[in-house]
């Protein structure tokens, strides 16, 4: 067979394999995940690979992956993104045991067609969601600087109605870094688990930044840093 003949012939198969491929495999969701930050847990997607999301309607649901005693947990659906024409779905309610396996699931529907479901990975929240940095609030006390962390609150309650923090989950090492901004020299001036914080031996008629970030001990992550908090020394 001559070459010229064999590229036709195989991009006609590749043609007809393409056109004979089901509509629901070009609809399919792609990316279908959940991103979580301290434990609020919403579920991302794309478009199918041949869609872009006008037009196209998505149907959420999800389940534990923990057995019960009557078999394997059914798939529930999320009544608020039933028919969405978003790309995530919030699912922190539905996901609020940090230490149980999750699963998530889009399927979608567009002019009277429908694609198949796509699945999420297993979640667990505890081993996955990222953490923010700690609120700093800075009080300058005369020559020196105190300077309170505030972790980020969660969307769980305790007994007594109040919000927990990332403290009851995790064991939480704070670094605090103080940036001198008349040197333009940065220095780690604290690190440890204590939300409150004295900086001594600052210089006289000096600006000062203070920013925190988080470390996670058990599972080695860290937190971005959080936003500068700034004060003059007289």
């Amino acid at each position: 067979m001559h070459k010229h003949c064999f590229l036709g012939l195989l991009t006609v198969l590749l043609t007809s394999a393409t056109e004979m491929q089901p509509a629901h495999v070009s609809l399919k969701p792609q990316k279908v995940q959940f991103q979580s930050r301290n434990f609020h847990n919403i579920l991302h997607w794309q478009p199918g690979s041949s869609l872009t999301s006008n037009g196209s309607v998505y149907f959420v649901q999800y389940k534990t992956d923990r057995s019960s005693q009557y078999g394997q947990r059914q798939w529930k659906d999320k009544i608020d993104c039933r028919g969405t024409t978003a790309l995530f779905c919030d699912l922190t309610n539905e996901t609020l045991n940090p230490y149980e396996p999750y699963y998530g699931r889009v399927m979608m529907t567009r002019a009277g067609s429908h694609s198949a479901w796509t699945r999420t990975p297993r979640f667990i929240p505890w081993w996955e969601t990222k953490l923010d940095p700690p609120v700093v609030t800075v009080t300058r006390v005369n020559a020196s600087l105190w300077v309170l962390l505030h972790p980020p609150a969660l969307p769980y309650k305790n007994q007594n109605g109040k919000n927990t923090t990332m403290e009851n989950y995790y064991d939480l090492v704070y670094r605090v870094f103080v940036i001198n901004n008349s040197l333009e020299r940065e220095q780690k001036a604290y690190e440890g688990t204590q939300r409150a914080v004295e900086i001594k031996g600052l210089t006289p008629h000096s600006s000062y930044c203070v920013v925190a970030e988080t470390h996670q001990l058990m599972l080695d992550r860290r937190s971005p840093r959080g936003e500068e908090s700034c004060v003059q020394i007289p």
